[in-house]
């Protein structure tokens, strides 16, 4: 194994460990972890950028099928503006609008317990920006 390959396993590692504490988590056959936190579906990836960089990559699908309307774009929008972890993103299909949250950050070398909160502090934003969303889209 290269030390490119065991620096990014161990940290998938660390992350799957972290989130098992909060969630069932699955790994899928491209080596992601895969978990639902609520009603958000999110993954988790891990890369190395650069020699010593390794990434863990977070998305989280928020919500889908939005009202493809004006009010809705401002709704992600404005709660894009307030975000302090990761960026809010929304995409225009044939059913609407579809809308993830996707955070990256250096994870090697962080101890499961603030790896844990960290991704936590993510994706408990992604499921009140979903409830937040699905009432403006209601409304």
């Amino acid at each position: 194994m290269t030390d490119e390959a065991k620096r990014t396993a161990d940290t998938m590692a660390a992350a799957r460990e972290a989130l098992e504490v909060f969630h069932e988590v699955h790994v899928d056959d491209d080596g992601a972890l895969t978990f639902r936190h609520g009603e958000v579906p999110c993954a988790v990836q891990v890369m190395e950028l650069s020699e010593g960089l390794t990434v863990l990559s977070l998305t989280c699908v928020v919500a889908w099928d939005l009202p493809n309307s004006a009010d809705t774009a401002v709704a992600v929008a404005e709660r894009a503006g307030q975000g302090l972890f990761g960026t809010l993103g929304a995409v225009r299909n044939d059913k609407g609008m579809d809308v993830t949250l996707r955070y990256a950050f250096p994870a090697e070398g962080l101890g499961s317990a603030a790896l844990g909160t960290l991704l936590m502090l993510v994706v408990s934003t992604a499921s009140q920006v979903r409830g937040e969303l699905l009432m403006a889209a209601d409304a």
